[in-house]
């Protein structure tokens, strides 16, 4: 497998290229899936979305990856370090985004533990935040587990969010 980026214990994380939109869409697609986000995504926005991801592994060396279970090659979801400015402060922010049959198995948790650790350890990072919407509660426990905390409430993008941290060494 080309461009991987990161390996855990069940998961590799790879670069995410036009021929996953698919896959993508299956999840960014689906309604219930993306309750939490402003909107699901059609074909055309998931095209642009994975064009603007790869700007980001241009322009900071990491974006969102796919998250491709290593026994079975299959694409579950997606995971990754993204820029968000929040509060007039830009931030590295850790975020996926599963298919929801794969939901339930620790997928996002041990994804955003690798994405964390390679946050820390490969890019030097201090600081990782990840936005969550209060009523969330799936991704407050995937952030939970993997020790970071609150720190403050705020209104972002529209909506009420959380937002949880976790620093290196803290």
């Amino acid at each position: 497998m080309s461009n991987i980026i990161l390996e855990t214990e069940r998961l590799f994380l790879r670069e995410i290229t036009h021929d996953d939109r698919n896959a993508l869409l299956q999840i960014w697609g689906d309604a219930e899936t993306m309750r939490f986000f402003p909107k699901s995504l059609n074909a055309q926005e998931m095209s642009e979305w994975i064009d603007r991801n790869l700007l980001r592994y241009e322009s900071y060396g990491h974006g969102i990856w796919a998250v491709i279970l290593k026994n079975e090659g299959v694409f579950v979801g997606d995971c990754g370090l993204v820029i968000q400015e929040v509060d007039g402060v830009e931030e590295l922010e850790v975020g996926y985004h599963f298919n929801k049959n794969f939901w339930g198995r620790g997928f996002a948790t041990e994804a955003a533990r690798g994405c964390m650790e390679y946050a820390f350890t490969q890019l030097q990072r201090r600081r990782i935040i990840s936005m969550v919407r209060p009523e969330n509660l799936s991704s407050r426990r995937v952030a939970e587990r993997n020790g970071l905390k609150i720190e403050k409430e705020l209104f972002w993008r529209g909506y009420q969010h959380l937002v949880y941290v976790s620093e290196k060494g803290g």
